[in-house]
């Protein structure tokens, strides 16, 4: 039953993988990363400051989230590359777990004859789930995923409550 639903997985990925679905995914990365915030406008010390109230806080949260929020994907993105670099257990696993999986899929359900005998599909996945299992819990994924959490809020949300608003904005809000 377990393979059957692999398979129905692997079958659903492999129908999803078209060229207009690349296309489209590509086109969407592409406007993504055009409305990056150049770093002299988001590293701008001149627009840090304290804000003076809590609502003044809420609005430059909202409008810094929206404005910058390409710019804090890319942060997120360089923090999780900096996390697999410092944890390279847990980047092995992934990266094991990834290629087995991979090569077992390629066998498309026939047996893996070797010198050591005949191994079905399900032996295999089988094998790599107990191999992998320990490693995952030595590689401790979820305190590194708790930390990847914590530095992102923290980061994000400092740079989001401390910039200030454009000025076009303030004046925007009072028109209204």
């Amino acid at each position: 039953m377990n393979n059957l639903g692999t398979l129905a997985q692997l079958s659903h990925f492999a129908s999803n993988l078209t060229v207009d679905n690349i296309k489209a995914q590509a086109q969407s990365l592409q406007s993504r990363l055009s409305s990056l915030r150049p770093p002299q406008e988001f590293f701008n010390v001149k627009n840090i400051s304290k804000p003076p109230n809590f609502s003044e806080l809420q609005a430059r949260v909202s409008y810094n989230l929206r404005y910058y929020s390409s710019n804090y994907g890319l942060i997120i993105g360089c923090l999780s590359i900096y996390t697999l670099l410092t944890n390279l257990l847990l980047l092995f696993v992934m990266i094991f777990v990834s290629l087995g999986y991979i090569g077992i899929s390629k066998l498309q359900g026939q047996d893996l004859t070797t010198p050591f005998g005949v191994f079905k599909t399900s032996q295999l996945y089988t094998a790599l789930l107990c191999i992998a299992v320990p490693l995952g819990f030595l590689a401790s994924p979820i305190s590194t995923l708790l930390w990847l959490i914590g530095a992102s809020v923290i980061t994000v949300f400092s740079h989001a409550s401390f910039m200030e608003k454009p000025i076009e904005t303030v004046f925007e809000e009072e028109t209204v």
